[in-house]
Formats: C-alpha cells, structure tokens, sequence
C-alpha cells in the first residue's frame, strides 16, 4: 500500500514515510492509493471476533510493508484493550461509548496506535521526532497520555487559552515528562494553522523531526475506522451512525471503513454552530466562517482538514456526499434540553458532543447508532446547567483535578512559536 497527497500531486510513499512526515508539502493530507476490500467472509465472521482480531485484519492491509505482522498484532493488541460497549438509550437508539480508555475519550485509540508506530519506526531512526498536536479539547490529553514517556519523542501539545474545560486541560497539562502544553491565545483553529505553518517551514524541518498527532496523521486516522466495525460485531448492518464532528477525522474514518465493505446504511454529519460541513451538505459551497465557541468545545472547528479526506473518499463528487451523509447542527441551548432531555425520559447522561449526535437520531425518529465520544465528568459545569443539579463525579475526574498545571502561554505568533521549538 502507497499513500499520496489529497491533492492527487507529489510522489507516492510509505506508510512508514506518511506517518514521519505527517503532511506532504504540497498542503494536502496523506490519503491511500487505493481501498483495499474486505473479503465477505471476514465480514461474516466479525460478529465472532474480538475488535483486536478486527483490527488486526485490517490494519495490515494499509502498513505491513513497514510494520512485521508480528510486531503489528503485538501493537493491536496494546492499542485496543479496553472495551466499547454498544449500549441501548431507547427503543431505537444506541450509543456507541468510545470514552472507556485511560482518558476517557473516543481519541485513546488513534493517539496510541500513533505513538505506538512512531516508537517502533524511531528505533531505526535513532534522533528525536517532535510531536506537534493542536487540541480543541480531548486530542490533547489522549496524545499525551499516548506518548508519556515514549523514548525519543517530545510532544508539545497547543491549545486554546480558556477554550477547553477544566478536566480536559487538567489531562494535558500535569503530566510532565516528555510532555510540554503550549497556552495559546486565540482559537483552535489559531493552534492548528501555527502547527501548519510549522510543517511548511522548511528551515525548521531542517533542524528537527517534526511529526503530528492530529487525526490529519494517516496513523491517527486509520485506526479510528475500527469504531465502525462494532455495531456489525454487536449485529447491526446497515445502520444510521451520527458522528459528533469537529475536525471530521473520526467520520471520514467511518467512510473509509463503509467504503472497504462494512454495511453502513449512511451517516449523519452531527456540528454545533461551527457548521460548515452541514451547509455545504445542503448547498453544495464549502465556505469557512470565523469559530464559534461552543459548550461543545472539541467541535469549534471552522475549517476541518480531514474534509479532503471527504472529498478524496468520494472521489469530489458532491452528489455522492449527499448520498451519503446528512446534515444536522444543534445549538447549545438545544444541547442543553438534549442532555436534560434523554437524562429524563431514558436514564441515561449524554456529554455535550454526543447529544449533538443523539438529537440528530431523535429529532429525526430515526433509528440508529450515535457515537458517544466523552466522558460527561469532563464537561461538569455545562451537565449542571443542562440538568439543573450536581452529577455525581467520577473517582478518575477527583483526583485529576488535584493535579497542578503546568503550561506556557503564547500568543498566535510563528515567529514565537518557532523560537520556543527551536530553544
């Protein structure tokens, strides 16, 4: 399997050659030559098989070049060990919970499968890489957690000063070690076009190894389409999945599984006010506008890089989008009654991503799978206002939120940033 830019320019590489270098330099993303197909029957037997097994039939089919098959099934094994569970909210709805691993959010996976691969490739390489992520909430504290203490990597995680809950910047600033937080003052997508314009800096990439732990990875990326293969495992085929999306790493993904084979009825593009996707779903125009800042703060994306993953899959073609995907954006009042809502009438306490998505199965009567993406614990203010009452906090939030934090503050300034880098 070859990788090769979004933009269809440029050479054709490595998984091993995508992954350290993140970004081709021609400003697309890493996207594969081709899909590979799964066989009908694996697809059979997958209701059988643990999500390990899974993975470990399909990551191979993108990375054994680069990866022995010993070493990778040693990998999926490390990186897929906690359960998600496909639980019943209602009568017709499912929550698919991907917030049961160390950080209790859906990003545990690809952040790990990423540091796992960057360890193994840096035993050859023998010189440090620096990681560069930008968070708008939970890929920092997943990608730290994923790299702490990983040998020859350094990770310097920027994210949006007073943008992020307590909890979530809790996770990545207290760890210490390998792991700095860079305090920025502006937006995510402020943090993200500094870590661009990072990549693009050919003197800086000069003087040391960049890498990313964004879902515009490819090793970030390809193994969140694991998700979907769940509800087939569980017996579900051909279902509606609503994806809460942000920067769209984790719905592109679902294509890309839908695309190998997995029998996936459609997905619903589930934003908050930060809805760019949903209106060119219904129009067509892909028009960025300035970020909003949300009670559903990992979803404050304007101007998600993983939509040229979208465009690749489907060949450009926006009719087939649409065939596809449907729109639907919740603003945070509506996210509010949503969680009081479903807490009410089912039981059950939906984290502001994920009542984005259940609405968009509700709202609808729409029978279906929504992805759970975070603990509710990370986002306590907003459960009480939505609830009108404390919720009992988890034992994991108690004691994280004891630690001290530690970050530097910067303004959204290149010229600075790349002197902290380089220092």
């Amino acid at each position: 399997m070859k990788f090769i830019s979004t933009t269809g320019q440029g050479p054709e590489v490595s998984f091993r050659e995508a992954v350290l270098n993140n970004l081709p330099n021609d400003g697309g993303l890493y996207f594969p030559t081709e899909i590979p197909q799964l066989e009908q029957g694996f697809i059979k037997e997958i209701p059988k098989m643990q999500l390990s097994e899974i993975a470990f039939e399909v990551l191979p089919k993108f990375c054994t070049a680069d990866i022995r098959t010993n070493e990778l099934e040693e990998i999926t094994e490390r990186v897929f060990d906690f359960p998600i569970p496909l639980v019943q909210v209602n009568v017709k709805i499912h929550c698919l919970e991907l917030f049961h691993g160390p950080t209790y959010a859906f990003k545990d996976i690809g952040a790990k499968f990423l540091a796992e691969c960057l360890a193994h490739f840096n035993v050859s390489e023998n010189k440090e890489t620096t990681v560069l992520v930008a968070t708008s909430g939970d890929t920092g504290g997943a990608v730290a957690n994923g790299f702490l203490g990983v040998e020859g990597v350094r990770v310097i995680i920027l994210y949006p000063k007073g943008k992020v809950s307590a909890l979530q910047e809790k996770q990545l600033t207290t760890l210490g070690q390998n792991i700095t937080a860079l305090e920025v003052e502006g937006t995510f997508d402020d943090c993200q076009s500094l870590v661009k314009q990072a990549f693009a800096d050919a003197q800086l990439n000069k003087e040391m190894h960049l890498s990313s732990a964004n879902s515009i990875n490819i090793a970030r990326w390809l193994p969140q389409s694991l998700f979907y293969y769940v509800p087939l495992q569980q017996g579900f085929e051909d279902v509606t999945i609503a994806v809460p999306s942000g920067n769209y790493g984790n719905l592109t993904s679902g294509v890309l599984a839908m695309k190998m084979g997995v029998p996936i009825k459609e997905f619903v593009a589930a934003s908050n006010a930060n809805d760019v996707v949903p209106r060119y779903l219904r129009s067509g125009n892909y028009e960025p506008e300035g970020t909003i800042q949300t009670i559903a703060n990992a979803m404050d994306v304007s101007d998600p890089s993983n939509f040229q993953r979208l465009l690749s899959l489907f060949g450009g073609s926006y009719q087939e989008i649409k065939n596809h995907l449907k729109p639907f954006t919740l603003d945070d009042d509506a996210i509010k009654q949503t969680i009081r809502e479903c807490h009410h009438e089912n039981d059950y306490l939906l984290d502001p991503h994920g009542a984005i998505a259940y609405a968009a199965l509700h709202n609808s009567d729409e029978e279906g799978v929504f992805l759970g993406t975070a603990h509710y614990c990370k986002f306590l203010p907003t459960m009480k206002e939505a609830l009108g009452q404390e919720v009992n906090i988890s034992d994991f939030a108690k004691e994280l939120m004891t630690r001290k934090k530690r970050s530097f503050e910067m303004k959204v300034d290149y010229k600075q940033f790349k002197e902290f880098l380089i220092s």
